[in-house]
């Protein structure tokens, strides 16, 4: 059970405010209505709290409890409309928000328990046909409730219909693909697929027995905040940390990756290279931790089936204290466990952080170099100025400056935002001249231009920007102003993911009255202003539109700002007043388009990526799951079928392009740890992966025999260095022609 994925889609632009929190518990019924001040006088839309957001707030934490409407009755529904649709802005106001949200988690708590006795009996004694023609829907957001515990049951029996046919299926899937490669069943042995779905609705149903007046509160106050807009949002005390952890890309705990095991065990997923586990030597991949004792002073706590958050909580501390895990090692005897203890350090998130590549291209004609930097998000450290993505995209380019690119692609795929001032100053790096770089709107319609902190560019050369509908918030600054000014050409999916807004976190306790309990009272992030293109444009729902398309299976999906609930509209503002773009020009839009589109048209990779598109519209459209066997047979059939002709092609393609890549080019890596090295190291996509980390075999996984991308570059990616490389180019033969147009 979990809050909206929203929240992870796009960090806030943050201020960061937040201490530490201990473990006492707050008076929520205070937090409630402390937040419901702060958002009535601090929200961009200054909304009345009123009958109609109370009935926003009273369908959103319905929808967050039961998104496919499979535990509450119609009943529940129409007794809690009565008596709080119109009700929770009154109750928030005067203290008493906490009897509402709790009589409706208890409700949801009471339907969980019977759903799950419902599924017990289900698994135990019902005989499940799949030769019976039956079907579920795929998404049902927008279904009747079920009027009763037997329509209940039904629907349930129908799910785990369904779960049982995926579950054989998969399994049949994977002893196939394990005999064709000569390699062992991973699953021989394994719990039976009745047992496996039988766990993995245990593990659920517990996450709901364990809950407290936090965890409620946690719910509620979230569907509070976001019916104001999306990404408006409450952030209990453990969400708080980790919120600081994504904002600052370090923390402080043991350095291990964890993952929630569907038999209620947390399996060790990955262990940091040099970190606190990794150097203490006891903890191995695969360990399964099934207690911790937070402190090491024997008070040791049974974690099984506790939420993975929770037992995150637990794991970290203060820098240089102990924590105990009670292990059961990976290949031990059945039932045999050890202690572990490790001290505590601070662990900075290397994956996360920005790198680059260098690509040197030395064929005839063609030679050049250019420069690639990943930047994952727009990361700081507000507590230590050193810690920030300006500060290290600024070292990585001034060593690409040393190695001579000839250009440079920006790649913000998947990039979520992160801080303002670090947007505002990376863009500055480009633009230089103190110009303006985005313009920000405040709630009495204050327009304020934020302008760039440099008089003089960082780097002059072409470039090109790599987006896709993961790519929001600071990311969109970077990318509109980037193309605002013609500095860059877009190149990426239809389009990035639409978020104009600013956000900032404020802890509630600040605003609690002297005597009150405000100790894990938490955040509320409230959006405070919108943000513009320096052009004028909002990227709000409407993103960033690329000067070069790419096709993705993405566009079949409802990804982005305005598929959202509740988000704030689109509009246009005047452009910035010293706002002067570059000569369009010089960016040779026309032809890199022309040029782009004769490679897609004859690109086999992107061809297959619209038959999927097609394909997967196709199926949401349709929105219904078949429990026929042997249908569904024949449409893994044909998947396989279609999986293994690809896969065929695509092992003599790609052999050939990476056979002609070698004698193209080389691709040098560049992370912090290389900017001073004498010379950069050549990239090896095996032990590069593991460099930070490394993580355990998946042997399923192994059993994907998709041909890698050659030279460890996507369709994407490659085609976004073909645009680069045209550019290039184009601007060295304008140069030495004398044709560059001036601004």
């Amino acid at each position: 059970m979990k809050k909206t994925l929203m929240r992870f889609l796009s960090p806030a632009f943050a201020l960061w405010l937040m201490p530490s929190c201990s473990m006492l518990a707050a008076d929520f019924n205070s937090v409630g209505a402390e937040m419901s001040r702060i958002l009535q006088n601090g929200h961009y839309a200054r909304m009345p709290f009123d009958d109609a957001l109370s009935a926003r707030i009273f369908d959103d934490y319905l929808r967050d409890l039961d998104p496919s409407r499979l535990y509450f009755e119609q009943g529940d529904i129409d007794e809690f409309e009565e008596k709080f649709e119109n009700e929770l802005d009154d109750m928030l106001m005067a203290r008493q928000s906490m009897s509402a949200a709790t009589a409706i988690y208890e409700r949801y708590q009471k339907r969980v328990k019977e759903r799950a006795a419902a599924v017990k009996d289900l698994l135990a004694n019902h005989e499940f046909s799949f030769e019976k023609d039956e079907s579920i829907e795929r998404d049902r957001e927008d279904a009747a409730w079920p009027k009763n515990a037997e329509e209940a049951t039904n629907l349930w029996r129908l799910q785990i219909k369904e779960a049982l046919l995926s579950e054989r299926l998969r399994r049949e899937e994977i002893a196939r693909r394990a005999e064709e490669q000569g390699k062992e069943d991973p699953l021989r042995g394994k719990p039976s697929g009745k047992e496996k779905i039988g766990q993995r609705y245990e593990r659920f149903f517990k996450t709901t027995e364990g809950t407290d007046a936090e965890d409620i509160s946690n719910f509620f106050f979230s569907a509070v905040a976001r019916a104001h807009d999306p990404h408006s949002e409450y952030f209990s005390a453990r969400e708080l940390q980790q919120f600081r952890v994504n904002i600052q890309n370090r923390l402080v705990g043991i350095g291990a990756l964890l993952r929630a095991e569907d038999d209620g065990a947390t399996k060790i997923e990955g262990i940091v290279n040099n970190g606190p586990a990794d150097k203490q030597g006891e903890l191995q991949l695969k360990d399964r931790v099934v207690g911790v004792d937070s402190k090491n002073d024997g008070n040791w706590v049974d974690i099984m089936f506790m939420p993975l958050d929770k037992v995150v909580e637990m794991i970290r501390g203060k820098n240089g204290e102990e924590v105990g895990l009670k292990v059961e090692p990976a290949g031990g005897a059945p039932g045999e466990t050890r202690i572990i203890v490790i001290k505590r350090e601070e662990v900075t998130m290397k994956d996360e952080l920005t790198t680059a590549e260098v690509i040197a291209y030395s064929k005839g004609e063609n030679e050049m170099k250019l420069g690639v930097i990943k930047m994952p998000s727009f990361y700081f450290d507000p507590d230590d100025r050193d810690v920030r993505v300006s500060r290290d995209m600024e070292l990585l380019m001034e060593r690409l400056k040393k190695e001579g690119i000839d250009g440079l692609a920006i790649d913000l795929r998947g990039n979520g935002g992160g801080s303002l001032e670090e947007v505002r100053r990376i863009t500055g790096f480009f633009v230089g001249d103190q110009a303006p770089v985005v313009q920000i709107k405040s709630t009495g319609g204050t327009i304020k231009a934020l302008n760039s902190p440099f008089r003089k560019a960082l780097y002059d050369g072409p470039i090109v920007i790599l987006t896709d509908k993961g790519s929001a918030s600071a990311s969109e600054i970077l990318a509109g102003a980037l193309q605002d000014y013609n500095r860059a050409v877009v190149v990426g999916e239809s389009s990035t993911f639409g978020k104009g807004t600013v956000q900032q976190p404020l802890e509630i306790g600040r605003y609690m009255p002297p005597f009150a309990d405000r100790d894990r009272a938490g955040a509320v992030k409230l959006t405070i202003q919108k943000f513009y293109r320096v052009a004028g444009s909002s990227t709000q729902n409407v993103g960033v539109v690329p000067d070069i398309i790419v096709p993705s299976v993405r566009d079949a999906l409802e990804v982005g700002e305005k598929y959202a609930d509740h988000a704030l509209p689109y509009d246009k503002i005047r452009r910035a007043g010293d706002f002067e773009p570059l000569n369009r020009q010089n960016l040779f839009i026309t032809m890199l388009q022309e040029k782009s589109k004769a490679r897609i048209s004859g690109s086999q990779d992107f061809r297959y990526i619209m038959e999927d598109t097609r394909r997967l519209e196709k199926r949401l459209e349709e929105n219904e799951i078949s429990l026929l066997m042997e249908k569904r047979k024949g449409e893994i059939a044909e998947a396989d079928a279609r999986r293994k002709t690809r896969n065929a092609e695509r092992l003599k393609r790609f052999a050939k392009r990476a056979e002609k890549d070698a004698g193209e080019f080389k691709v040098f890596r560049l992370t912090l740890d290389d900017v001073y090295a004498e010379s950069l190291p050549e990239v090896d996509l095996e032990s590069d992966s593991e460099r930070h980390m490394r993580q355990a075999e998946d042997e399923i996984a192994d059993l994907d025999d998709t041909p890698e991308w050659p030279s460890g570059i996507d369709a994407t990616k490659r085609e976004g260095l073909s645009v680069l490389r045209d550019l290039v180019s184009a601007v060295k033969a304008s140069q030495l022609a004398g044709t560059l147009k001036g601004e």
